[in-house]
């Protein structure tokens, strides 16, 4: 499983000019599913996602101190499956993502996961399948990539 983690300033999130999630400061968290991935995988990129330390702390100023968690920051997770995508020449495969139903499922189970873990009001996301206008205000620019497989 990857997990591209941005910190923005605001983020949202348009499905055929219909306003589907916005958040304010956080971090926007494009989540690509594997075809082998497990609950373990599920579980570390969620634990990332809420505990990656990405800000400065605001009474000490050590940088890199924070996660969005600590900071009562928002999350905005938008599905991804071309995250897995094998470059052929000048041709895409993605033979590597997991098929929509699993994956939906595996991605659902992670939305439910972080809302248990953090304050429900704070985690949002897109639509899951759908062709999405994702826009995003870079906060640094601070742009994390996780591999669940490479740990």
């Amino acid at each position: 499983m990857r997990a591209i983690i941005q910190r923005v300033t605001e983020a949202s999130v348009t499905v055929d000019k219909e306003l589907i999630s916005k958040i304010g400061k956080g971090i926007c968290v494009f989540i690509g599913i594997e075809k082998d991935d497990t609950q373990d995988d599920a579980t570390y990129i969620k634990n990332k996602i809420l505990n990656l330390r990405l800000w400065t702390n605001p009474e000490t100023k050590k940088p890199w101190d924070k996660s969005v968690k600590d900071m009562n920051l928002d999350v905005l997770c938008v599905s991804q499956f071309t995250l897995h995508a094998v470059v052929k020449g000048n041709k895409l495969d993605f033979h590597n993502a997991m098929g929509t139903n699993d994956a939906q499922a595996m991605y659902g189970g992670i939305i439910e996961d972080l809302k248990k873990e953090y304050n429900p009001s704070k985690i949002m996301d897109g639509l899951f399948s759908a062709y999405m206008d994702v826009q995003l205000v870079n906060d640094g620019p601070v742009t994390i990539t996780i591999d669940s497989k490479k740990r």
